[in-house]
């Protein structure tokens, strides 16, 4: 993850800053209470991809 993309991305739903989990390979939204995950080298920004941090890694989204 190019950590100069990190700076300029932003939860698409409350527009706060996001955490980059390298092992999981998530952009963790703490204020939305999601994590986005990153395919391929690319992050997936849809809220209907996150999964809810209360949510097991892995389970599927909705």
């Amino acid at each position: 993850m190019d950590p100069r993309l990190l700076d300029i991305l932003v939860c698409p739903v409350t527009k706060g800053p996001l955490e980059y989990d390298r092992e999981r390979q998530e952009l963790i939204s703490r204020s939305a209470g999601l994590a986005y995950p990153i395919r391929d080298g690319i992050p997936v920004m849809l809220e209907s991809e996150a999964r809810r941090l209360d949510e097991a890694p892995g389970a599927p989204a909705g």
